[in-house]
C-alpha cells in the first residue's frame, strides 16, 4: 500500500507515525513544501521568553527521526493538482515538475494567515510566524521595532501581547469582539487577566475590525472605521484558512472553502482523506462542525486517520476545543461550551462559580473556577479555569469528562489523589462538580 500525505505538520506528521505502525510494510511518503518540519508555532515566544537558546531547536520532530521509521520526506515540494480519478499528484520541486501516484491521499497541507479581508496584510511588516522562514523574519523585525499591533485577540493574540511586554514595547490590540479570547471564557472569567494586561500597558482596542494595514515611510498605518494607528510593524494573530489551491473539482468542500470529511475522515472520494486545519471537526457538545484548527484536534485526526485507510473503523469523536496557556502570571484554561454560547445550545443551561486556595505549599494561590452543564440532566458542557498557580492540567480532567457524557454527581465523587504538599483536601473538579449540584438545588 503506498500512502501519499500532503503536508508535514501536526496533521501529516501524527498521521504518518501513526500509519508505519498500524501498517509497518506500507510506503509512506510525507510532501511538504516547506524548507524544514517539525516547528513550535509558539517557538518565537519560547526563544523571546528564553527558554529556547535557539529558534531552531523550538520543534517537534526532526527529519531523522522521520527517516528512520522509513517514511520518504519531500521537503521544499509544493502540490499544485491531484487527479483523484487517477490517483496522482503533481507537485513542483527546485522549477521542475513531477507526478507521484498513490494507493492512499491524506490531505494534511493545513493552514494559511493569509488574509483576503484585510487590505495590505501581504506586507513585511505584517508579521506571520506560522512557519520557520517567517519567525526569522519576525525576531529581526520585532527587535527593531517599538510600537507593535496585534490584529485578533485569540491565544496567538493574547501569547504575543504578554510575550512583547517582557520585551519592553508599546503594545495595541485589535479585536472585533468585546473582550479577550471570546471563543474560550467568558467575559467575568478572563477580566482579571485583561485588567492586568491593561495595567502592564497593553492598548486594546476591542469592538474594532481591521480594515487596511498600510505600508508608509513612517511605519504601518492600521485602520479600522473607528481608528488609526501608526507603528513600527504588526502580528497577524487572526483565524487561519485551509490552504487547499491544489484540489480538483471532484473533492466535495463546504462553504468555508474546508474539505468535506465523513465521521471516518474520509472525503467524497473513498481513498482521499483529510485531516487537520483542512476539515470542520464536529463540536463535542452540539455534534454540529465548525473549524477549529487546533493543535490537538490536528494529531488526534492524524491517529484516528491511521486505523480507517483500509477501512472505516474508528469514528473521530471530535473537539471540545480544549486550550490552556499563560498570560501575565495567571494560567488559564478552558474546555467545551461557554456560558455566552448556552444560548444556542438545545437544553436550558447552569452554572456554578467557585473559588479556592491552591494546596498550602504551593504559594496558596487563588483558583477560579466555573462549570456548565445542562441544568435538567446535569450533564457537563464545559468548564474554564483562571489562576496564578498551575491549573492547567486539571482542564484536561474536565474534558475528558466532558467527553464521556459525564454529569455533576460523577464528576464531584472522581476519585484523585491527596497529599498536604501537592493537593487540597477537595479538587478544584471535584468541588466543581459538588457546587453545581448545590447551585441548581439552590435555584429550584
Amino acid at each position: 500500500m503506498k500512502v501519499v500525505i500532503i503536508g508535514a505538520s501536526f496533521a501529516g506528521v501524527s498521521a504518518a507515525l501513526a500509519i508505519r505502525k498500524k501498517h509497518p510494510v506500507a510506503e509512506i511518503h510525507l510532501i511538504e513544501k516547506q524548507e524544514t518540519i517539525g516547528y513550535l508555532p509558539g517557538g518565537i515566544n519560547r526563544y523571546f521568553n528564553k527558554t529556547s537558546e535557539s529558534i531552531q531547536t523550538a520543534e517537534f520532530i526532526s527529519e531523522q527521526q522521520l527517516i528512520e521509521k522509513g517514511i520518504s520526506l519531500l521537503l521544499n515540494a509544493k502540490v499544485v493538482s491531484m487527479d483523484s480519478k487517477q490517483y496522482i499528484v503533481k507537485y513542483e520541486k527546485q522549477a521542475a515538475t513531477f507526478f507521484m501516484s498513490f494507493d492512499k491521499l491524506i490531505l494534511a497541507t493545513g493552514s494559511s494567515q493569509w488574509s483576503q479581508k484585510i487590505l495590505g496584510s501581504d506586507s513585511e511588516k505584517v508579521l506571520k510566524y506560522k512557519f520557520l522562514p517567517g519567525v526569522l523574519q519576525a525576531i529581526e523585525r520585532l527587535e527593531r521595532s517599538d510600537k507593535v499591533a496585534l490584529i485578533g485577540g485569540g491565544q496567538i493574540g493574547g501569547e504575543a501581547a504578554d510575550m512583547l511586554l517582557k520585551k519592553g514595547k508599546e503594545v495595541h490590540l485589535f479585536e472585533r469582539m468585546d473582550y479577550l479570547l471570546f471563543k474560550y471564557f467568558d467575559e467575568e472569567m478572563i477580566r482579571p487577566v485583561q485588567a492586568e494586561m491593561e495595567s502592564r500597558g497593553v492598548v486594546f482596542h476591542f469592538n474594532e475590525t481591521v480594515e487596511k494595514a498600510i505600508d508608509t515611510d513612517e511605519g504601518l498605518l492600521i485602520e479600522t472605521k473607528k481608528s488609526k494607528l501608526l507603528c513600527d510593524s504588526a502580528i497577524f494573530a487572526m483565524n487561519v484558512r485551509p490552504d487547499l489551491g491544489y484540489l480538483d473539482e471532484s473533492i466535495q468542500t463546504h462553504t468555508d472553502q474546508t474539505v468535506f470529511v465523513n465521521e471516518y475522515l474520509q472525503t467524497s472520494q473513498a481513498d482521499i482523506f483529510a485531516i487537520g486545519d483542512c476539515i470542520q471537526v464536529q463540536y463535542g457538545v452540539s455534534k454540529d462542525s465548525f473549524y477549529i484548527p487546533l493543535v490537538n484536534n490536528a494529531v488526534r485526526a492524524g491517529l484516528v486517520v491511521a486505523q480507517n485507510l483500509v477501512e472505516p473503523t474508528t469514528p473521530f469523536v471530535g473537539s471540545l476545543r480544549t486550550i490552556g496557556t499563560k498570560l501575565v502570571d495567571y494560567y488559564i484554561a478552558s474546555t467545551g461550551l461557554t456560558e455566552a454560547e448556552g444560548l444556542f445550545h438545545g437544553q436550558s443551561i447552569a452554572v456554578a462559580h467557585v473559588q479556592q486556595k491552591s494546596a498550602q505549599f504551593s504559594g496558596c494561590e487563588k483558583i477560579c473556577g466555573k462549570i456548565i452543564f445542562e441544568k435538567e440532566s446535569h450533564k457537563i458542557l464545559g468548564a474554564q479555569l483562571i489562576s496564578k498557580a498551575n491549573i492547567l492540567e486539571k482542564i484536561n480532567t474536565l474534558a475528558l469528562g466532558i467527553q464521556m457524557g459525564q454529569k455533576l454527581e460523577a464528576l464531584y465523587q472522581k476519585d484523585f489523589l491527596y497529599h498536604p504538599y501537592y493537593s487540597n483536601v477537595i479538587d478544584i473538579t471535584n468541588q466543581l462538580g459538588f457546587e453545581g449540584l448545590w447551585s441548581d438545588t439552590d435555584e429550584n
